[in-house]
């Protein structure tokens, strides 16, 4: 079976993480160990809370080496909801932690400019053409809860070539934010797949998929 590690540092729903993806078929530990995080087939990051917090605790473990590590090897990580938003440079949300993040993608963290923040509940995507993590669920619908996103994505163009560009899921709520990214060994969605219903379980199940 295919061995995913759901990286266990104090902050995330973790639980519902590892039932989520051991009904599409993989094979879960939830653990802080850094020999089985680096060796499985697929790392899962989740993160709920202030981004500072999360972040520390993340960095309090080594993850950030951690997942540096894999990316290095090109061995896949993906991150869910705060999971997603340490991976870029920093956050001006406040807090007590470590405000700048793991900066694997250039931007900033903003506060949602909408009526009502956070962000809760069931909304639609945009995928890009060809994305895999979306297979079979281009058009349904994720559970969100959130009121900090990726409002903008720099892209870092190569002139050979040779390093595709991102792929970039967007959604919308007071204006459009990033929804996910997919980026070669890297991916990571701001919903929660795990509490998206058939169409959540779908997108774990591509992700499981690719790591084999």
């Amino acid at each position: 079976m295919t061995s995913v590690v759901v990286l266990d540092y104090g902050f995330g729903n973790v639980r519902s993480a590892v039932r989520a993806l051991e009904r599409v078929g993989a094979s879960v530990e939830l653990t802080s160990d850094r020999t089985k995080a680096l060796e499985a087939d697929g790392l899962l990051v989740p993160g709920v809370g202030a981004f500072a917090a999360v972040n520390a605790g993340l960095k309090a473990i080594g993850g950030d080496s951690i997942v540096d590590r894999r990316l290095a090897g090109g061995r896949p990580v993906l991150g869910i909801c705060v999971g997603l938003q340490v991976m870029f440079e920093t956050s001006t949300e406040p807090g007590d932690g470590v405000p700048d993040g793991l900066a694997q993608w250039p931007g900033t963290v903003e506060r949602l400019p909408a009526d009502v923040v956070p962000h809760m509940g069931w909304s639609t995507v945009e995928p890009p053409a060809g994305s895999r993590l979306f297979a079979g669920v281009e058009d349904e619908r994720f559970y969100f809860v959130h009121s900090y996103a990726v409002q903008r994505f720099e892209m870092v163009d190569t002139t050979d070539g040779r390093v595709p560009l991102p792929q970039i899921t967007w959604a919308e709520h007071g204006t459009r934010f990033v929804a996910a990214v997919e980026n070669g060994a890297l991916s990571a969605t701001q919903f929660h797949p795990e509490k998206s219903g058939d169409a959540g379980a779908q997108l774990l199940r591509n992700w499981v998929a690719s790591l084999t």
